[in-house]
C-alpha cells in the first residue's frame, strides 16, 4: 500500500462546486496530472516501462491534487489496468482521481466503454468529452443544444454510480444559450477547452481569445457550474490564464508537464505548477 502524502484533499461531496482545497489557510485552484504521456512512452516499446502508477505516486507525493487519465477506445495510451490499478492508488491516498472518456464511444475489445470503466473504477470526477479515433487529441466540446437528450442520459448514469460530472466545452462568443444547455444536462461542471488559448498565448491573438474563456466561465457559473480548465496549459501560459478567468476550481495538465519533466524531473515539476497556483 502506498504512503499517504502528508498534505491531502478535503473530502467534499463530489457535486461541491467551491474552489477545491485549502493549502496554508488559503484556497486555490487544484492541479490534476495528466499521466496519459507515461503510457505513450511504456507502449512505445511494450512491456511496464516506464511505470504509469509510479509516476502518479511521484505527482501525488510532490503535491499534486488529483490524478486524470484519459482511456481511448484504441488504447493508444491508458488501457483498462491502468484505470483500475489508478483508481486503487488515489483510492489510497485519499486523492481526486478524474477519468476522462467519450460516452458515446462503443464498446470494443479491451474497452468495455467509458460508462462500464467509471462503474468499475469508481472515479470521484468523470469528464466526458467527445473525441473520436481519428483525432490526435481531444480538440472541440460538445454541442450541448444538439447533444442535449443524449448527454443528459450519460450524466445521469454517472451521477448514478457517485460521480461529480464534468463537460468539455468550447470559449464561445455567446455562451448563455451553450451554459443554460449544459447545466440542463444534469452536469456539474464544464471543463474549458484551452488548446485556442494556449495557441495564441505570447502572441496579439491573446488579447481576443481570453475574453471568451472569461464570459464563458462566468455564464456557466451563471448557470451554477463549476469551472474545470484543461488542454495545453503550460508553466508559461497557466497563470495569465488564473489571472484572467475567474474561479477556475481545477486545472488538468499533462502533455506540458510531461514535456518539462524531462528536463526538471518530475516533482520539481509538479511542485513548480503548485508554486503558479498558490501565487493567485
Amino acid at each position: 500500500m502506498p504512503r499517504p502524502p502528508h498534505r491531502r484533499a478535503e473530502n467534499h461531496p463530489h457535486n461541491d462546486t467551491r474552489p477545491l482545497v485549502v493549502l496554508d489557510r488559503r484556497r486555490v485552484t487544484v492541479l490534476s496530472v495528466n499521466v496519459n504521456k507515461i503510457a505513450v512512452l511504456r507502449n512505445s516499446r511494450g512491456g511496464r516501462d516506464p511505470d504509469v502508477v509510479q509516476a502518479a505516486r511521484i505527482c501525488l507525493d510532490a503535491g499534486a491534487h488529483g490524478i486524470t487519465v484519459h482511456p481511448r477506445p484504441d488504447a493508444r495510451h491508458i488501457r483498462a489496468e491502468d484505470v483500475f490499478a489508478l483508481a486503487e492508488l488515489t483510492r489510497a491516498y485519499g486523492i481526486e482521481f478524474n477519468l476522462e472518456g467519450n460516452p458515446f464511444a462503443p464498446p470494443r475489445e479491451g474497452y468495455p466503454g467509458f460508462l462500464a470503466l467509471c462503474a468499475q473504477a469508481r472515479p470521484a470526477q468523470a469528464t466526458l468529452v467527445p473525441d473520436s479515433d481519428a483525432q490526435l487529441t481531444s480538440d472541440h466540446g460538445f454541442d450541448f443544444i444538439g447533444d442535449l437528450d443524449d448527454l443528459r442520459m450519460h450524466v445521469n448514469a454517472l451521477k448514478t454510480l457517485g460521480c461529480r460530472v464534468s463537460v468539455f466545452a468550447d470559449a464561445v462568443i455567446a455562451p448563455e444559450s451553450a451554459m443554460s444547455a449544459a447545466a440542463r444536462s444534469g452536469a456539474d461542471r464544464i471543463e474549458l477547452y484551452t488548446g485556442p488559448y494556449a495557441e495564441a498565448y505570447g502572441r496579439r491573438a491573446t488579447l481576443e481569445a481570453l475574453p471568451l474563456f472569461t464570459t464563458t466561465a462566468i455564464a456557466a457559473q451563471r448557470h451554477g457550474l463549476g469551472v474545470n480548465a484543461g488542454h495545453d496549459l503550460s508553466q508559461a501560459n497557466l497563470g495569465a490564464f488564473l489571472d484572467a478567468v475567474p474561479d477556475v476550481l481545477e486545472v488538468s495538465i499533462g502533455h506540458a508537464l510531461i514535456g518539462e519533466a524531462l528536463y526538471t524531473g518530475l516533482a520539481d515539476t509538479v511542485r513548480a505548477y503548485l508554486a503558479i497556483l498558490r501565487g493567485r
